[in-house]
């Protein structure tokens, strides 16, 4: 009742079980008289008090027995309806809220559906120990820290969600309302949690000020807030103090290791831990214009920190990323980096769960798909909830052809963070591969509502499906400009003629590729198979890419093996040297293979 763990409660039940039988056998032997308590036997009949003390309790049990009756009475004929009354209200609230939620909030609301387009979140079924931690505002007068205020909320949601008895939503559906002054209800509905966290930073210099308030989303109630004042250093502290109290109010229960420290952020200097807040905020935002500018500045903050695992295992997500959107000339300097900060993150800190998803990428881009499944499995183990994790090991499923198993991973991604960008963006492509355009076309608006420019190639299949050739061949050169590093000057406007032109138009691309590989770099850029395959060059498209390692194998497997956009593919008499020579084989003999393949008598997959 007072937020004690529950053993507190578990004990004193029982001590009042062990004397209850106890009690009852003094009351039945003893009587207390006013000289104390007395054996029954040594009392007289005339001197015992026994027939005052029955008649008390007689008027007591008759006016306990009334007030029962009345309150009864007026919660049945008062309480009773005014509650179903209010109920409905707050669910109509939270109706109209979400209507008036914002262009794309007020979709879904609309739809009454989530990002997966299934089942309608019903308010009565949001699980009363929920909650979403919103971005908080910077409200520095330079208004440059917002970095630091989105990752000040990040980190004490990230320790909540570490919590079994809580639920909490993920971060970028929660960040999704940032600055957008939405109503609370609509807020609550379109996460489906029961409370949301808010708050603000203001920093100046080395002084800081951290504001937060906890809110119930059913009547809007304030059930807490708080002020701190501090500097840098007490950043640490700020955020454990919020995150306790949090689940102190929630009433929810912490494990043994919970209730030392929740926040453990994984170094004591605060420089460090602002370079490190100013990464992650560019890798959330795949913003590849600050990749390299971050991983300078992790790299001066572990000459400071060398044991700061965390800082080492964003230095390996963005290597990776960096590596994938880069030309060919620096691929395998940077997934080696990658890899190596992540092994050094490992070694300081073996419960992180992110390094091994690393791992697991650059496992996948090595074409090692067994090693990249048990780097997904184990990084899964130590942290179920993790979005990175849990995606990467979707895309391992659809890059391998396993379109089900691709589409159940995304899904559980997208509990976890319904509003996930990338998540969406490929939900959307295997709509479109099931020809269900119009649902691809709704998840595509919520993925570009928040934030993600990694759109053109689901758009361009989807203009393609349309008819629109005009915006297919825009999204393919928009797709050629970011992914084209190493092809040569006019490329871009090849290979998108080609996609939605004529023979003249394939004849010209196909030059540009046979040019390209007389002295191919490595690896090559994954757009010159993937270009074979989609001008209609199925057979050489699948040896081209089995013979050459690409710079980023998704664009390729994406397409050709996690969807039926080109279906040509599965009966392709070069397929079973292409499942051989890339290990696809390998991993389908070991993990099972997609529904629709099976092996024949000479041990060869085929595929219907």
């Amino acid at each position: 009742m007072f937020g004690a763990p529950e053993w507190v409660a578990r004990s004193v039940v029982i001590l009042l079980a062990i004397g209850f039988l106890p009690a009852l056998v003094i009351a039945g032997i003893f009587e207390l008289t006013p000289e104390g308590l007395k054996r029954e036997s040594e009392i007289e009949a005339a001197q015992s008090l026994t027939p005052q003390t029955a008649r008390r309790m007689d008027r007591m049990l008759l006016i306990v027995a009334l007030l029962a009756l009345g309150y009864f009475a007026v919660d049945k004929f008062v309480l009773v309806p005014a509650r179903e009354v209010d109920g409905e209200a707050t669910i109509q609230q939270a109706a109209n809220g979400q209507v008036a939620a914002g262009a794309q909030v007020g979709a879904i609301a609309a739809e009454g559906q989530d990002a997966l387009n299934s089942k309608p979140i019903d308010p009565k079924s949001i699980d009363p120990k929920s909650i979403a931690v919103l971005a908080f505002a910077d409200l520095s007068q330079a208004k440059d820290q917002e970095y630091f205020s989105d990752g000040v909320a990040e980190e004490i949601l990230n320790a909540l969600a570490k919590i079994e008895d809580l639920k909490v939503a993920g971060r970028t559906s929660s960040f999704y309302f940032k600055g957008r002054n939405e109503p609370l209800a609509a807020i609550g509905s379109t996460l489906g949690v029961a409370h949301v966290l808010e708050g603000s930073v203001r920093k100046q210099g080395e002084r800081l000020r951290i504001s937060a308030k906890l809110l119930r989303v059913s009547d809007g109630v304030e059930m807490w807030s708080e002020t701190f004042d501090g500097t840098d250093a007490d950043i640490f502290a700020l955020q454990e103090t919020i995150a306790q109290q949090v689940t102190s109010e929630l009433k929810v229960a912490l494990n043994a290791g919970q209730q030392g420290r929740l926040v453990d952020v994984g170094t004591r200097d605060p420089d460090a831990y602002a370079a490190y807040l100013r990464a992650t905020d560019v890798f959330n935002r795949r913003d590849n214009t600050g990749y390299e500018e971050a991983i300078e500045a992790l790299e001066q903050t572990l000459q400071r920190d060398p044991q700061f695992a965390r800082a080492h295992s964003r230095l390996a997500t963005l290597y990776y990323v960096l590596a994938g959107s880069g030309g060919s000339d620096r691929y395998a300097s940077r997934v080696a980096k990658a890899h190596d900060h992540a092994e050094q993150a490992l070694r300081l800190n073996p419960k992180l769960a992110e390094p091994y998803a690393v791992q697991g990428v650059v496992h996948q881009g090595a074409r090692r798909y067994g090693e990249a499944h048990a780097a997904y499995e184990r990084a899964l183990q130590l942290d179920a909830s993790d979005v990175t994790a849990n995606f990467w090991s979707a895309l391992l499923q659809c890059n391998t052809g396993n379109t089900a198993r691709c589409e159940s991973g995304l899904e559980r991604t997208l509990v976890i963070d319904p509003l996930l960008p990338n998540a969406l963006n490929w939900r959307a492509r295997l709509l479109v591969s099931e020809g269900d355009l119009a649902s691809a076309e709704r998840v595509m608006e919520r993925a570009h509502a928040v934030g993600l420019q990694a759109s053109w190639l689901v758009e361009s299949w989807i203009a393609l499906k349309r008819g629109d050739l005009a915006k297919a061949m825009t999204q393919s050169l928009d797709m050629v400009s970011r992914l084209g590093g190493g092809l040569p000057p006019g490329a871009g406007e090849l290979i998108a003629d080609a996609r939605v032109g004529d023979a003249d138009a394939r004849a010209r691309a196909l030059r540009m590729v046979d040019d390209y590989l007389v002295d191919p770099p490595a690896p090559i850029n994954a757009l010159i198979p993937w270009t074979l395959m989609v001008i209609g060059e199925v057979d050489r498209g699948l040896t081209t890419f089995a013979n050459h390692p690409t710079s980023n194998d998704a664009v390729f497997l994406g397409d050709v093996m996690g969807t039926r956009l080109i279906p040509e593919v599965w009966a392709s008499p070069a397929f079973p040297d292409f499942l051989r020579k890339t290990g696809l084989a390998t991993y389908w003999d070991e993990f099972g293979a997609p529904e629709h393949c099976t092996k024949d008598a000479s041990g060869d997959y085929r595929c219907e």
